[in-house]
């Protein structure tokens, strides 16, 4: 399995949805939409922007459940 680097990252105040490069090695804890100007942070149990707005998780986060055993 091969780690995403894209993610389309949508906007909870306005909509607007936006293709982004994610960090490979840290997680993303503000984005400022490119519209509104709302600055995201992570969700509560979240490690970054990605993991609660984007559509791909973050590669840190992608690399750990590659390493989880299936049950």
């Amino acid at each position: 399995m091969m780690i995403e680097l894209q993610s389309t990252i949508t906007c909870p105040q306005c909509g607007y949805a936006a293709e982004e490069t994610m960090p490979t090695a840290a997680c993303q804890i503000l984005y400022t939409c490119r519209r509104c100007g709302f600055e995201m942070r992570p969700k509560e149990g979240e490690c970054c922007v990605f993991c609660s707005y984007g559509s791909v998780p973050c590669p840190p986060k992608q690399k750990l459940g590659r390493e989880e055993p299936t049950r």
